[in-house]
Formats: C-alpha cells, structure tokens, sequence
C-alpha cells in the first residue's frame, strides 16, 4: 500500500467511524496531504505505507519549519493543531496497519500562548441583533432570517454550524432545544422566549414552503443559508456600527457564556449549555470576567 491510500483509510475512518464534520474533515485532508507531499519531495518520490514508519523527528521537524516559514506562515497555534493532526494519522497507522513511528515521540510543538475569548459586550449585543432590521437592502423575510440566527448565537450560545443545522421540523421551538455539536455530542440547550419569537418571525415571511428534513434557515435563492453568509453579514454590520474586528458572530457565542457568568452562573452549567468537553475550555471566561472587574474597580475606585 502507498502512503497516498493510507491517508485515505485514515480519512475514511474519521468520517465513518469518527463521524467528523465535513470542515474538520477537510482541514485533516489537507494537512495530511501537505505532509505527505513534503516527504515526497524531501526524499524524491512517492512513498509506501511502510515508508511512514521511517519517517525521522529531524524530516517532521523540517515539515514544520517550511510551514512556519513558508509564503503564508502558519501561526505557532496552526502549527500545533498540524501536528497533531499527524499524531492522529501515525496514530492510526499504528493501530490498523502496524506501522509505528517512534520518531514522533521526540518531536515538541510550539508553545502555544492560551488566549482569553473576545466576546462582545451586552450594549453590542444588542445593536448587532437590531442592525438586521435596520437595513434597507434587504428583504424582510432576509433581515428576520439574520436577526434569528444572531438570536441564536447569543442566546443559546450556539455555534454557527449548529444554528444552521436546524431543521424546519425543529421549529417552533420549544423550551429546550437539542443540539448536536462538536464530536457528535448531544446537548439540551434552553430556548428563551426573545430566540423562539425571532425564529418564530422568520418562518411568517419566509417566501419558501419547506419539507420537515430541510434546513430551516435559507439564502436568497431558496438553497440552505452558508456560514460563509453569516460571518459576511456581520463583518458589514460591525463596519456600519463601528465595532472592532473581534465583533464575529462566534463574539456572540462567546458573550454568552461571559455575560451568564458575570451574572452569577456557575461553570460546570456554562460548560454543558457550551457543550464543552473539558472544563478547561470553559475556564477561559473568567479571565474575560476578572479582566471586566477590575476595569471596573480601575474606573470607579476612588483610591484606584
């Protein structure tokens, strides 16, 4: 077997076995590839399965240093989740094809800073959720499609692909909406009546009838509504408002968990309505929170 089908065993047995998304698929697909083509030129020809048991810790070394150096640098972040996308693949050699490299263990990468999330604040919450309506350009079916799907993210804390991987069957929503994020883990995420009355809205004016299976959140066409048109939307709706680069939707995501958590939630229920696996993960907000505070205690303390 060559490494080509060996790369294409291991992409197969994330979609079917490990039920990745489409997007984590492709972004394996192409670090995977990345790497393989690098050896082959490193070494001057295509390479044999067993091949990648030879692979030396200099050789991936190498491979990340034409990442970090190349036209379009990767950022020491990138360059970790490439690695360990091929600790993955060399993983899985090892288990399925009995192809171990031991020459992976002695490869560190780089030290990646943990950065504090950038939500956006409650007053800027609310001017991104009200800007939908204000624009002329659009429908009104279009404007009630945005403002429902920014509900969404600020308030059930939903990513994009989960808010767009609503089915019309899903709607009208009840107290509680069942999510399934990322790993294929499942979530109840309580709907208040502010999101259920957006989406509500939207269904009135949709100008599309919509079988039960089909995505509920549609593009002018009439075709399922693209991620793509989500974050466009709000990066014009941050230049009309005047909001910083950080104001994406996933700030509203973001907002979410930081403004439940000042208001006195606790963090084991910010990580299940996040649907987080690692507490960790969660924790990030109250660097986000404390930073809150003591700006603060800074402006208002008379001794500050």
């Amino acid at each position: 077997m060559d490494a080509r089908a060996a790369l294409g065993l291991w992409l197969e047995h994330l979609e079917q076995e490990r039920r990745l998304s489409p997007r984590t698929l492709a972004a394996y697909g192409f670090i995977g590839r990345r790497y393989l083509a690098f050896l082959e030129g490193h070494r001057g020809g295509a390479l044999s399965a067993d091949d990648l048991g030879k692979i030396s810790a200099a050789e991936i070394r190498a491979w990340l240093a034409v990442l970090r150096q190349g036209e379009t640098p990767l950022s020491p972040r990138s360059l970790s989740q490439s690695l360990s996308a091929i600790r993955t693949f060399h993983g899985f050699l090892d288990r399925r094809l009995a192809i171990a490299n031991a020459a992976l263990a002695l490869v560190r990468g780089p030290r990646v800073k943990p950065t504090a999330p950038r939500p956006v604040t409650e007053s800027q919450a609310v001017e991104l959720l009200a800007e939908p309506g204000l624009d002329a350009g659009l429908d009104p079916w279009e404007a009630a499609r945005d403002e429902a799907v920014l509900t969404l993210l600020y308030g059930c804390g939903l990513r994009i692909s989960e808010a767009l991987s609503l089915r019309r069957c899903d709607a009208p929503l009840g107290e509680a909406l069942r999510i399934t994020g990322k790993g294929s883990k499942t979530r109840m995420v309580p709907v208040l009546p502010r999101v259920a009355q957006a989406v509500e809205t939207y269904l009135r004016t949709l100008p599309f009838p919509l079988a039960p299976d089909e995505p509920l959140f549609r593009a002018r066409r009439g075709g399922p509504l693209s991620p793509r048109h989500v974050q466009a939307t709000v990066q014009g709706m941050r230049g009309r408002l005047g909001l910083p680069d950080s104001a994406t939707p996933h700030a509203l995501r973001h907002a979410f968990a930081t403004h439940l958590l000042g208001a006195g939630a606790d963090l084991r229920s910010i990580q299940e309505l996040l649907g987080h696996a690692s507490l960790s993960t969660t924790q990030r907000y109250t660097q986000v929170d404390s930073a809150a505070l003591l700006r603060a205690y800074t402006a208002a303390h008379p001794r500050s």
